[in-house]
């Protein structure tokens, strides 16, 4: 029996304070600029001001890029555009520089950790750093198989809250969240589909890299099989994972889970986060309250996980590539919507009446 009580997580994320929020509010209404003038990024202030508890919001200074990755055992079906278990090439371009995601984070000065859960490779070809958490080789193909065991499962899960520990304590102010995966986006497809009712086609989009027609028709029967074990576990999340999640799901979950714990807000990426999140829903309902969906990448079961949770895209720009790239854009949002709810100077009081005012001009008696 697993010794990881996941209802502990519904007494211990808080929601974010709501008397800041109220705080923030009032002091947007006291600005010079007239409230709703700015759109979202007046939401996203008082948003930001609540996570931190603080008003004025403080800077957004120490954000980091947390990517987690892992190969899929369901890629050898041909459901993505890339072969089965070359994820970690991928990796190995991003800790090279020459991802999306590496350029962006560059220009804006964020640093990235990627975080190998079960990578197709040799962990000898990547820094120690990175393979640390591994829990295996790949997760399991999950239309004939369970993703991983569920010893597996806990400790990619405990993994994943650990990483979330250590960036709260290490000072990081913000997530941007993301994934390296190949078949990643099958996977999360499945767990959507499960946990919101529908069918296969409905959920299933052209990944990262898109997929022909006749690839998509494969990936949509390997979900509609997975979705066949998914259902009769989904009373129990980690049982849920085990049977057609991953190693990176799992931990992804886990981490955030923690970071709602520790209060240290998160942006989600695309499909992958959104499917993670939705399993934390689940486990904790107060927890997407410290989430941010920062982009509409266009694939279906993104749109159908983000629905269900209530969380609103900031971006559109249709970025499929994933990684962490899309997130990453809606960064200078957060910042610049902290920046103005901190720094745009309060309308002047009016301390004197009309009458007041006119006496006061009047020249005085000699």
């Amino acid at each position: 029996m697993s010794s990881l009580n996941l209802d502990d997580f519904t007494d211990l994320i808080e929601r974010p304070d709501g008397g800041i929020r109220r705080d923030a509010e009032a002091r947007r209404e006291r600005q010079i600029v007239p409230p709703g003038s700015l759109g979202r990024l007046d939401e996203l202030g008082e948003w930001l001001a609540a996570a931190q508890s603080a008003v004025p919001v403080r800077p957004v200074e120490r954000p980091r890029v947390v990517l987690f990755a892992g190969d899929h055992g369901i890629a050898e079906l041909g459901v993505s555009a890339r072969p089965a278990g070359s994820a970690g090439e991928l990796v190995r371009e991003v800790l090279e520089g020459g991802r999306p995601v590496s350029v962006l984070a560059r220009r804006l000065g964020v640093p990235v950790r990627i975080v190998d859960m079960a990578l197709d490779c040799d962990p000898e070809t990547l820094p120690e750093d990175v393979v640390r958490h591994r829990v295996r080789r790949g997760s399991g193909r999950i239309d004939i198989e369970d993703a991983l065991t569920s010893e597996e499962t806990e400790a990619a899960f405990r993994a994943g809250m650990a990483v979330a520990d250590e960036e709260a304590d290490s000072g990081t102010d913000l997530v941007v969240l993301g994934d390296v995966s190949v078949g990643g986006t099958t996977a999360a497809s499945v767990l959507v589909a499960a946990l919101c009712g529908v069918d296969a086609s409905v959920v299933t989009g052209r990944g990262g890299l898109a997929i022909d027609d006749l690839a998509w028709m494969r990936k949509c029967a390997a979900i509609r099989d997975a979705l066949r074990r998914a259902r009769p576990v989904l009373g129990d999340q980690l049982q849920l994972l085990a049977a057609v999640g991953g190693a990176d799901l799992a931990a992804m979950t886990g981490f955030l889970l923690q970071s709602a714990v520790r209060k240290l807000p998160v942006v989600l990426d695309g499909v992958v986060t959104a499917a993670c999140a939705l399993v934390g829903q689940r486990i904790a309902f107060r927890a997407p309250d410290w989430w941010l969906a920062a982009h509409d990448s266009g694939e279906p079961g993104q749109a159908k996980a983000l629905d269900r949770m209530a969380l609103e895209p900031l971006l559109s720009q249709g970025v499929t590539v994933g990684e962490g790239a899309g997130a990453l854009l809606a960064l200078p949002l957060v910042q610049a919507s902290a920046a103005l709810a901190a720094e745009l100077p309060e309308k002047p009081k009016e301390s004197e009446g009309p009458a007041e005012s006119e006496a006061s001009e009047a020249p005085a008696e000699q």
